[in-house]
C-alpha cells in the first residue's frame, strides 16, 4: 500500500523521531511511505479555541495538499495522532459548512474517510497486530482522550503493544482518566491542568513502569515533563517508538 504521511506541527518541530518510527513500522512491513512536503497545521489549534474563520483557510489547504497525495495514488493518509486525526474527521467539514463552503466540505469528508491513526492503519486496514517490534522495558499505556472518545480507537494500539518481543505491559490505574494537556487548556486552566496531571502521574508511578507510552506526542510531552520536573526516571515513548524498536 502506499500510504501518505501526515506529520502534523508537534510531530514535524518537536518530535520528528516519532514520524521517523511511523515511516520505519510501515516500510518494515513492505508498504510505501510518502511525504506531501506542502502540508502544514491542520487547524485543530484554531478550531478548538474558536478561530473558525481562521480554520478554514487551514483546513483547504490540508483537504488541496492530502486530496492531491491520494490523486497519485495513495490509498490511505496516516498520522500517529489521535487528536489531529480526530480533527480531521470530526471538525473539518464542520468548519467548512459553518463558513458556508459546502463544496469544501464535501471533499473533507471524502479526505477524512481515507486519514487514519496509526493503531488504526495498522490493525484495521492492514489487518497486522504483530509488526515485528521487540521492546525489553516495563511499558504502561495512556489511552489520549481525542483517541479513546473522539475516534475510538479502542484496545487496537494494546493489541500492538501485546504482541511486542520482551516487553513487560501493566495496566494503568484509572487509564481513562484525561492526563491535564487538553492543548491551550493547559496553559487557560494551569491550575486545574496541573492537579489532573499530579493524579496521571500517580497512576503511571503505581505501576513500576519504565515507560509511559501513549498515541499522541502532545500528552506524552505534558506527562514526561511533569514526571521530568520530579525527577522520577519514567521516560516518556510514543507507541510508534515502541512499534519501530527490534531490540
Amino acid at each position: 500500500m502506499r500510504v501518505a504521511l501526515f506529520v502534523t506541527c508537534l510531530g514535524d518541530v518537536l518530535y520528528p523521531d516519532v514520524a521517523r518510527a511511523t515511516v520505519a513500522v510501515l516500510e518494515r512491513l513492505g508498504h510505501e511511505v510518502v511525504f506531501p512536503e506542502a502540508q502544514t497545521c491542520c487547524g485543530q489549534m484554531h478550531t478548538n479555541t474558536g478561530y473558525q474563520h481562521d480554520a478554514v483557510g487551514l483546513v483547504r489547504h490540508h483537504v488541496d495538499v492530502f486530496e492531491q497525495a491520494l490523486a497519485q495514488g495513495c490509498e490511505a493518509i496516516v498520522a500517529p495522532s489521535g487528536s489531529c486525526v480526530g480533527s480531521v474527521r470530526h471538525q473539518h467539514a464542520a468548519v467548512a459548512r459553518r463558513s458556508g463552503d459546502e463544496a469544501l466540505a464535501v471533499r473533507a469528508d471524502a479526505v477524512a474517510a481515507r486519514t487514519f491513526e496509526l493503531s488504526e492503519l495498522l490493525v484495521d486496514v492492514l489487518g497486522v497486530t504483530d509488526v515485528g517490534a521487540a521492546y525489553a522495558h516495563r511499558v504502561t499505556y495512556h489511552p489520549t482522550c481525542h483517541s479513546l472518545r473522539l475516534l475510538g480507537v479502542g484496545d487496537r494500539p494494546l493489541q500492538l503493544l501485546r504482541a511486542v518481543r520482551g516487553i513487560d505491559l501493566v495496566e494503568l490505574p484509572a487509564a481513562d482518566s484525561c492526563c491535564g494537556f487538553g492543548g491551550t487548556f493547559s496553559v487557560k486552566n494551569a491550575d486545574t491542568s496541573t492537579a489532573m496531571l499530579a493524579d496521571k502521574m500517580s497512576a503511571v508511578l503505581a505501576t513500576d513502569a519504565e515507560v509511559v507510552t501513549a498515541g499522541d506526542a502532545s500528552c506524552l510531552m505534558h506527562i514526561g515533563g511533569g514526571l521530568a520536573r520530579l525527577r522520577t526516571g519514567v521516560r516518556p515513548v510514543h507507541l510508534a517508538e515502541i512499534l519501530a524498536s527490534t531490540s
